[in-house]
């Protein structure tokens, strides 16, 4: 099998009679393609920038965003205040959030025991998710928004692909962390947004931050807590996808 790693030699590339099936495309720029006359049953696209600036996604002449954008939202109850520009809509969103992580945590719970440290499809494992959302709160409000120092808990779990930013994250690691730790650091992260969000005003929403990945641009307040919660909802939903799967499964189920 071809594989093509941090590679653009097939940039500008086309493709006639070309059998594709199974094939996998993980981090790869597929913006401005377009497929005429392809068979597409059991086609699966995620794409979590799809809702980002003023792009579009057709499909038979159909922008098909706005339809998706609906459907998630309709699926995902709070999933549409994750933009509030208010201090009330904030807290109102981030209050939606957690009603939402508690019921899949309890979900969670009712599966069989080492499921949480299952990989569907070679994707992160819940655990790994919940250590990544640890992250980004670590990255986006204490980091950025507070400006703290070392702010970097040692379960958190970043995307190596993306490592580039510099970035010094050296409090120690703890390797292969219990889910009850995970668990312990979550909860500290979740009160860390919600305890910040209960003080919030206008003004501070409004002021400006370094981007924690590149100091010389400029964020918001706001800005920054629209990407957390943009972090929460898209990861919840890959999240919430992969228990499907180890629910089907009886919980053991590892596709790699």
């Amino acid at each position: 099998m071809a594989t093509f790693t941090r590679s653009d030699e097939l940039r500008g590339a086309e493709f006639v009679d070309t059998d594709l099936r199974g094939a996998r495309f993980v981090g790869a720029d597929l913006s401005g393609v377009v497929m005429r006359g392809v068979e597409v049953q059991e086609l699966e696209v995620d794409a979590p920038w799809l809702f980002d600036g003023e792009g579009s996604l057709h499909v038979n002449g159909v922008d098909v965003i706005p339809f998706v954008e609906a459907e998630l939202n309709r699926r995902f109850p709070g999933r549409a205040d994750r933009r509030s520009g208010d201090p009330e809509g904030l807290r109102e969103a981030w209050v939606a959030l957690e009603r939402t992580w508690t019921a899949t945590l309890e979900r969670v719970a009712a599966l069989p025991a080492g499921a949480v440290d299952v990989s569907v499809g070679g994707e992160w494992s819940f655990a790994q998710t919940l250590r990544h959302l640890v992250l980004a709160t670590d990255m986006w409000l204490g980091r950025a928004i507070l400006a703290i120092e070392q702010p970097f808990h040692p379960l958190g779990l970043l995307d190596a692909a993306t490592d580039e930013d510099g970035v010094d994250r050296s409090t120690g690691t703890t390797v292969d962390p219990s889910y009850g730790e995970v668990l312990e650091a979550r909860a500290g992260r979740v009160a860390m947004v919600r305890d910040f969000l209960a003080t919030v005003s206008p003004e501070l929403l409004g002021s400006g931050r370094p981007n924690p990945h590149d100091p010389a641009h400029q964020e918001t307040v706001l800005s920054c807590l629209h990407t957390i919660l943009e972090e929460e909802w898209e990861h919840h939903r890959y999240a919430v996808r992969d228990l499907d799967v180890l629910g089907r499964a009886g919980g053991s189920v590892r596709q790699d």
